[in-house]
């Protein structure tokens, strides 16, 4: 692989899109299990739920907004085929963020009355289980290939094809509602991760352990039936991931994470679930873009193929390089804030 100025674009792509899922996929997960709170302690779950949201949950969509400026900044073709294939899904997931995002406000900063609080309650946890799915779908769509160079799209003209060839079909499919599900179950299982270290030393903690391994499970068994469709249905991924060069130690260290995530919940060492169960969903991001690589949108147009101009790319670097100076210190004060107020 040669280090060009799109690949390294590309790369930074990845690293913000794992951000995104490792921050703003846990706060979609603890809409889960808010949704899910059951028992005595459900009325505390869904205050430390809230409580461990409220910090950073405007601030992850950063990181989704850093992906989508690079993309038609530096992969104008490719985000075209895209948002325009796609319109649907994304449309959706939109306003799935938006009507989760104000009805968390409304819930902890409006009205207490309990239809109010329900209302707000039942809006915030729906869309925190219909956006990831979609998300996820989206993902598999890319997966699982939007042909470059015969779709309308690709020329910017308009299509004879039926609507539902054209909008419905690329995303939804068995393999996309398989990615949909796995991308819910591994937010589910973040959330809940870190849940059990927000609530060290209560009886939460327990909660939040046995909710973490009910959601290792899913991500076990989604994982494989989203596997066994890309035979039919994602052939280049399934390819990569089962037969390239870098596949067996991806497998490797995924499994290791995963395993290590499982027993350190099982003998309550929960910081160290926390780092593993991070690493995992970390491989696994990755490995599916190491398993097209070297496509942007397979199974045709490749990352250099999608590219802007040089002059673009190198303009880019050097403005991607001067934010994250400003960028990671404000969010690591931003982090330190917070929690110092709670330990507090």
């Amino acid at each position: 692989m040669t280090l060009t100025p799109a690949v390294a674009i590309a790369g930074v792509v990845m690293v913000a899109l794992t951000f995104y899922v490792l921050f703003a996929g846990a706060d979609f997960g603890g809409g889960v299990w808010d949704f899910l709170a059951s028992g005595p302690r459900k009325k505390e779950q869904r205050n430390v739920i809230s409580h461990a949201l409220a910090p950073i949950w405007e601030a992850n969509h950063v990181w989704l907004i850093l992906v989508i400026v690079l993309l038609f900044t530096c992969f104008p073709s490719a985000f075209s085929i895209i948002v325009i294939v796609l319109h649907i899904p994304l449309t959706f997931m939109l306003l799935g963020i938006v009507l989760r995002g104000s009805a968390f406000i409304f819930r902890s900063y409006g009205s207490t009355a309990d239809a109010a609080q329900q209302w707000w309650g039942r809006v915030f946890a729906i869309a925190s289980i219909v956006t990831p799915v979609l998300l996820g779908m989206c993902v598999g769509a890319v997966a699982t290939g939007i042909a470059w160079g015969t779709h309308p799209a690709s020329y910017g003209e308009p299509t004879h094809l039926p609507f539902v060839t054209d909008f419905i079909l690329p995303w939804y499919t068995w393999f996309g509602l398989g990615v949909g599900l796995m991308a819910l179950a591994l937010f589910s299982f973040l959330a809940a991760v870190y849940l059990t270290v927000e609530t060290e030393g209560t009886p939460l903690q327990e909660d939040f352990r046995k909710r973490a391994l009910w959601s290792a499970g899913a991500v076990f068994v989604i994982a494989f039936g989203v596997l066994a469709l890309s035979w039919s249905q994602a052939p280049m991924v399934r390819r990569g991931l089962m037969a390239g060069s870098w596949a067996f130690p991806f497998h490797v260290v995924t499994g290791v994470s995963a395993l290590t995530a499982i027993a350190a919940l099982y003998t309550r060492r929960f910081h160290l679930a926390r780092t593993a169960a991070a690493a995992q969903v970390t491989f696994i991001l990755w490995g599916w873009a190491a398993s097209q690589y070297p496509y942007l949108l397979p199974p045709t147009l490749t990352i250099e193929a999608a590219a802007a101009p040089m002059r673009t790319l190198v303009l880019v670097l050097w403005a991607l390089a001067a934010g994250a100076c400003v960028l990671f210190p404000s969010l690591y004060y931003l982090f330190r804030i917070f929690k110092m107020q709670r330990s507090a």
